[in-house]
């Protein structure tokens, strides 16, 4: 149905090390600063666990625009032509990264957002000259489809873009740099985009013994009903963690999760809730969808974690005053 915008049929075949490592060359390059964030021991924090195993923590919520999505955005902007008239469909964190690049590289653009989205990311995003249209989820491909058709615009995909996931690997293999061969690796996972591309960092990097979990909102839980059911599915996504309530799972997200993940954990919106308030009250600003790694941890989602060497991203901070006041604590 979306045939004009819909981006080519990739195989994940196509994602080797080399395009991965390239993208990475190209991500540390951007004249839109991405930068290396912190890796922390869970032992330095204030944090509260149960189980004893050697926690890290990656504080993407450091990133520059507040989460990891700049560093799929560096490499997708790298590779189009400045000067462009782009369209893309955002619940906040891929928007405001990619209104970023818009203003560094004189192009204009449009983002359609979910009407559940707070309304202080569409303000943010206006702030950088970019026009916001809110919708309901399920109309966001609709809207889309009308930008390119009608107005000629081009889609950038927030999830299902090769170009994006190659520039979100460069999480993976600095995450390997900071702990080489972990035995465990948590990931938020909404349309996927994030967790491919890191999955696919660490196992074409040789750590094949690397446990990799993607975990998801129980309300939102696209990619692992998409596991159940052996495609991607669409589906009427809602959660409090709207960043990862998408309206379906990524097509080549989907085939390099089959491929490199072990499986996708749930957690509730009030186990989303907690870990918002815990990791705040830790001296962590981290919103909702930030946090799904976090709770699944704490959670005991994960199995088989004493002893082992855990990662757990922490993958962005874009939360403001007037939503902290509405979590527990």
């Amino acid at each position: 149905m979306f045939d004009k915008i819909k981006m080519d049929e990739i195989s994940a075949d196509v994602v080797t090390l080399d395009l991965l490592r390239g993208a990475r060359e190209t991500v540390r390059a951007s004249p839109l600063g991405v930068i290396q964030t912190p890796m922390i021991s869970w032992s330095q924090t204030t944090l509260p666990l149960s189980i004893s195993c050697d926690i890290h923590i990656k504080l993407e919520n450091l990133q520059r625009t507040g989460s990891f999505k700049i560093r799929g955005v560096a490499n997708q902007f790298a590779r189009r032509p400045s000067g462009g008239h782009f369209v893309t469909m955002s619940a906040g964190n891929y928007g405001k990264s990619f209104a970023y690049a818009l203003k560094h590289y004189g192009s204009k653009g449009k983002v359609v957002m979910p009407e559940t989205a707070p309304e202080s990311r569409s303000i943010l995003i206006k702030s950088f000259g970019v026009e916001v249209e809110r919708v309901p989820t399920s109309g966001l491909m609709e809207v889309v489809q009308r930008c390119v058709h009608e107005e000629n615009m081009t889609f950038l995909h927030s999830y299902d873009d090769l170009d994006l996931i190659a520039g979100h690997a460069s999480l993976g293999m600095e995450l390997l740099e900071q702990v080489p061969e972990p035995d465990v690796v948590v990931v938020c996972c909404g349309g996927g985009g994030l967790l491919a591309g890191v999955a696919s960092a660490i196992k074409l990097s040789g750590c094949s013994k690397t446990r990799i979990y993607g975990v998801e909102p129980e309300g939102a839980s696209t990619m692992y009903t998409s596991f159940r059911e052996d495609k991607p599915v669409w589906m009427d996504a809602k959660s409090v963690a709207s960043g990862l309530a998408p309206p379906s799972a990524g097509r080549l997200p989907y085939e390099l999760c089959r491929r490199f993940v072990e499986r996708i954990a749930l957690v509730s919106d009030g186990e989303i809730k907690e870990a918002v308030s815990t990791l705040y009250q830790a001296g962590l600003v981290v919103e909702p969808s930030g946090t799904a790694a976090f709770a699944a941890v704490v959670n005991g989602k994960i199995p088989d974690l004493e002893g082992r060497r855990v990662v757990c991203i922490l993958s962005g901070g874009n939360i403001g005053k007037e939503e902290l006041v509405n979590f527990p604590g």
